[in-house]
């Protein structure tokens, strides 16, 4: 028989201090008591009839005082249901699952404070212990749900609606979530399978209204299943971010393959890729780190052509490598000629927009939309804008307006708003429409595609996009893709339409890139001076053992492309410049890397080759933006080209040399793995010169930031 002075002495103390366990025990017992069949009355807060789960929990708790539910003398049961009832009162007293109010996230009572204990409590038997670790692991297994949130702000003054939801919680009877969109699931109050715990954090509507799912006035809800969810089910958030794969150049030997070809290529979309991750915390992804894109986002200094008449000017020269004592570098240069704003033509555009609900991201369609407001505001009054809009159907939003008409421009621009899926082949085709209809004769003709690179209705095949914009690319409207947001991203969508439509592809992250790329870059992003613009390089065997070409591997052309007219290629725009950095290995220099042939050193050595003193022989190939038969420009490279020392370099020559070993680290290639990032950063400082827009003191903290991230490898 229980001794009565012992449990008055129990009935007297504190409840110990509720630990993880216990409050898993807690949270299980007011469960059971719920499903154990005792009805709750659906009479509103403050009626007399029934009792709350609260008003129960505290009944029980009575009812252990008043020794009315002993049925054995075993102590460890009068322990475990005091501390399960305890902990279940400090739970619901005061704080539901939900409050109803602003605050971010519902407290649970695992972040309630302890209770604190008296200075002595009687330990427990051996046998009690036993008693209470198989109770423990009882209760365990049937809790399912463990105590995961911050605690909430204070609570603040709720509407009726909000008090009447709250109500309802209380008595563990909520309303039913609304179902998910079709395409988010386990957003804005959207229903989660059973057995999970799910977070929906959605911002208000600017009017005030809430989505379905949601309390008025709340950003954010719990919801808790009893059941937990298996691991394998669990989705994480998904990266459907598509980029190409492709490998890097490999060393050729020149006396087996001595002529390379290729595609100039003005795109900048791999530096900002590279840019994000590691301002996020992480190394790029290899494939994202396309090394001739980083070269060429900065502006170089490169000499130019003096008359409209020739569109650009090469320049070449050879200097040692930096990484690699035994090979040297050849670095070619190429500036478009720069038109003056009065000599431009007049510019027909077309913005194509992508307003998809995939792009109700802040880094998406607002950005977007403040990026082409500074476009606009960088025309002339005579340009002409038309705004297309694509999700679900195609939209015209803007019939062609003039730039002198720039409030009615920008108003069309403010009034886009995100929704539906993404019909992009009806976008596109609604596009080149406008822009045939307000066709310039001798003037640029362009659309302009903002998007995250989402098509998912109609035409979703890149090869079957790739014929319709080269179609509409010989009537004279070219196209430029812009890419924003991540997560979404199609990237090897948007590089094979932009080459396909002789235009550029950039993705704009920030407010400061859009700047750069639709203001500072503008003419040559919008005007082209030249397109088909190829490169043809043929070494030298007799001076040249092997060749390296460092980036262009997405740009690669057959030999006999580069004679052939009908065969796509890059366009330079305005003032634009183009580097193509080649690593070679002299003859007699120590540093090849393939084997040489048995029989292959009687041809190269047979006295009879002709300009035996020169590396390479480099051909450039190209069109003007309005013809159809190619000019050809050729440059010899000899040792008057040569530079002794790489210190001896030019700056820009020798900051163009530092991004291109950056960008090959970034991908751990051979050439560069004992070359140190802080190789890379003595270079880039040295050669930083001037830099008015930060780019090159942007380079120098990213370096940083690899480093840090990958470890001075």
């Amino acid at each position: 028989m229980v001794d009565d002075n012992e449990l008055n002495r129990l009935r007297d103390i504190a409840a110990p201090p509720p630990g993880t366990a216990a409050k898993g025990r807690a949270l299980g017992a007011a469960m059971r008591a719920y499903d154990m069949g005792e009805k709750t009355s659906p009479a509103a807060q403050g009626s007399a009839k029934g009792l709350r789960l609260t008003e129960r929990a505290q009944k029980l708790w009575s009812e252990i005082m008043q020794k009315k539910l002993f049925a054995t003398p075993a102590i460890a049961g009068l322990v475990a249901l005091p501390i399960a009832g305890y902990a279940t009162i400090y739970m619901l007293q005061e704080q539901p699952f939900y409050s109803g109010g602003d605050e971010k996230i519902t407290e649970t009572l695992a972040d309630k404070p302890a209770a604190k204990a008296p200075a002595t409590v009687r330990p427990l038997t051996v046998a009690e212990a036993d008693k209470r670790k198989k109770a423990d692991a009882d209760a365990e297994n049937r809790v399912a749900a463990e105590a995961l949130v911050a605690p909430a702000s204070p609570p603040k003054p709720q509407s009726a609606a909000g008090l009447a939801q709250q109500d309802a919680l209380a008595r563990n009877a909520a309303p039913e979530p609304a179902p998910a969109p079709k395409g988010e699931f386990a957003r804005d109050g959207g229903a989660a399978p059973s057995g999970r715990v799910m977070m929906s954090i959605s911002p208000p509507e600017a009017d005030g209204a809430t989505r379905a799912g949601r309390m008025p006035g709340a950003e954010s809800k719990l919801m808790v299943q009893p059941q937990a969810m298996p691991a394998d089910q669990m989705l994480p958030e998904q990266n459907r971010d598509r980029v190409g794969d492709f490998k890097s150049n490999p060393v050729r030997a020149a006396l087996e393959d001595r002529v390379s070809t290729f595609s100039i290529d003005v795109d900048t979309a791999s530096y900002s890729f590279v840019r994000r991750s590691l301002r996020e915390g992480a190394l790029p992804q290899a494939d994202t780190v396309r090394v001739e894109e980083m070269i060429n986002y900065f502006p170089y200094d490169w000499k130019g052509p003096d008359v409209a008449s020739t569109p650009f000017n090469s320049t070449v020269s050879v200097m040692p490598t930096p990484w690699n004592e035994h090979t040297r570098l050849m670095h070619v240069a190429i500036k478009g000629f720069d038109a003056k704003a009065a000599e431009q033509p007049k510019a027909n555009l077309v913005f194509l927009i992508d307003v998809s609900g995939s792009m109700n991201e802040q880094d998406k369609l607002p950005l977007l939309q403040s990026a082409f407001r500074l476009l606009v505001n960088k025309l002339k009054p005579d340009d002409t804008v038309s705004i297309v809009t694509y999700a679900g159907n195609a939209g015209t939003v803007l019939e062609p307006t003039k730039v002198s008409e720039k409030d009615k421009i920008l108003d069309a621009i403010d009034t886009l708003a995100p929704g539906g899926s993404t019909a992009g082949e009806a976008g596109i085709k609604e596009a080149y429409r406008l822009a045939q209809k307000s066709f310039v004769n001798d003037g640029i003709n362009r659309v302009m595609l903002a998007t995250d690179g989402d098509f998912n209705v109609g035409q979703t095949d890149d090869d079957d996009l790739k014929r319709l914009i080269e179609k509409e690319r010989k009537t004279g409207v070219f196209l430029s893709v812009f890419g924003f947001g991540r997560g979404n991203l199609n990237d090897q969508m948007m590089q094979a339409i932009a080459q396909k439509g002789n235009g550029t592809a950039a993705y704009i992250d920030t407010l400061a890139e859009a700047e750069k790329v639709l203001v500072e870059d503008a003419s040559s992003t919008l005007f082209t001076i030249a397109k088909d613009v190829k490169i043809q390089v043929e070494f030298n065997p007799q001076k040249v053992s092997e060749y390296r070409l460092i980036g262009y591997e997405t740009r690669a052309l057959n030999r006999e492309d580069f004679n052939n007219d009908r065969v796509d290629a890059g366009e330079i725009g305005s003032g634009h410049s183009v580097t193509a950095i080649y690593e070679i290995t002299p003859n007699g220099s120590g540093g090849q890397k393939i084997d040489p042939l048995r029989y292959g050193q009687a041809a190269a050595n047979n006295g009879g080759v002709a300009n035996a003193d020169e590396y390479a022989f480099v051909k450039i190939r190209y069109k003007l933006p309005n013809g159809d038969a190619s000019k050809l420009i050729t440059t010899p490279v000899t040792s008057a080209n040569e530079v002794a020392d790489f210190d001896q370099a030019s700056i820009d020559q020798r900051f163009s040399v530092a991004v291109a070993a950056f960008g090959q680290k970034l991908r751990d290639e051979d050439a560069t793995a004992k070359f140190g990032y802080d190789k890379i950063m003595e270079i880039a400082t040295a050669a930083r010169g001037a830099d008015p827009f930060g780019y090159r003191s942007e380079f120098l903290s990213l370096v940083r930031l690899a480093s840090a991230l990958g470890g001075n490898r």
